[in-house]
């Protein structure tokens, strides 16, 4: 498999974008994006799909960190 071309590469970008953007309008309810998430899986290599979803997730986390801090689970050192 070739790398992709710059036109490819902002393509793929653009549908990752707009199905993102999907995402946060329906609080991440992916059955109201399925158009969207089709065009993002068809204009981007898989291994950027399988990439860019693992992003998300951790950017959703690491802002939830930011704004509501670290807690540790409640069963955490005891026995």
């Amino acid at each position: 498999m070739s790398a992709p071309t710059m036109e490819e590469r902002k393509a793929c970008w653009g549908s990752r974008d707009e199905f993102w953007q999907c995402l946060d309008k329906h609080a991440d309810d992916a059955s109201k994006c399925e158009k969207l998430r089709l065009a993002f899986e068809s204009r981007c290599p898989q291994q950027w799909v399988k990439y860019f979803d693992k992003r998300r997730d951790f950017l959703k986390y690491k802002k939830k960190l930011e704004t509501e801090g670290y807690h540790p689970p409640e069963a955490a050192g005891k026995s």
